[in-house]
């Protein structure tokens, strides 16, 4: 599959920045496949780059845990496995019921105002079949609610897992069939936020979050 890949074009990031984002992206969408081994020629010679930004984009690659290496074999795309949605889905919905709590009580009047629009956007954005922009509409809907808690290192926390969910919520995003059933659950979330019901809004996040795990660890086996 190396072969079909394409270089992104953006003249205002450095070569090796280009080359992770395609990289990154090929993986996400399934392009390079789980297991599937990351050749430093092969690549260079598809994305018509030298091997140097390939190796830096591999080790950023590796710290994402998109990629692991094998000894005696190299780099290869990361498998995602049923321990790995489960810890790394655990700890997100630790962290997020926690933050969702928090926000029901320092929200503001604007944020609430950026979470409904950023509800409608989701909702919008689920036609377009852009599994890219459905999964950032959906991470900013979340990423408002880290905001509203005021709670600069439970933001950093939340940021630092953002990287590791995001492969797990484009695994989820995948399937079409789940996305009237976000709509409903990001509705429901943002009800108990702008009531102040702090613990509806902690099911309603445990529930969301749970959803996801099925869904994805169904897919794996």
């Amino acid at each position: 599959m190396i072969s079909g890949l394409t270089i992104a074009e953006n003249a205002y990031l450095p070569l090796r920045d280009v080359v992770f984002q395609t990289l990154r992206q090929a993986i996400l969408k399934g392009e390079l496949q789980p297991g599937e081994r990351l050749m430093e020629i092969k690549l260079a010679e598809s994305l018509g780059v030298s091997r140097t930004p390939i190796r830096e984009a591999i080790r950023k690659l590796e710290l994402e845990g998109l990629v692991v290496m094998i000894p005696r074999k190299g780099a290869a795309v990361a498998n995602i496995t049923e321990k790995d949605t489960k810890d790394v889905l655990e700890v997100r919905r630790t962290l997020e019921m926690f933050a969702v709590e928090v926000a029901c009580d320092r929200i503001t009047a604007a944020q609430l105002i950026q979470l409904k629009e950023a509800a409608d956007a989701f909702e919008a954005s689920k036609g377009s079949m852009d599994l890219i922009r459905i999964a950032e509409t959906d991470m900013h809907f979340h990423e408002i609610i880290y905001e509203a808690t005021h709670n600069e290192r439970l933001v950093q926390m939340l940021n630092n897992l953002r990287e590791n969910m995001y492969r797990y919520r484009i695994e989820y995003l995948k399937d079409s069939n789940y996305y009237d059933s976000l709509v409903g659950e990001h509705k429901e979330i943002l009800d108990a936020i702008e009531a102040g019901d702090k613990e509806k809004a902690r099911v309603c996040m445990r529930d969301h979050i749970d959803n996801q795990q099925l869904a994805v660890i169904s897919k794996i086996k």
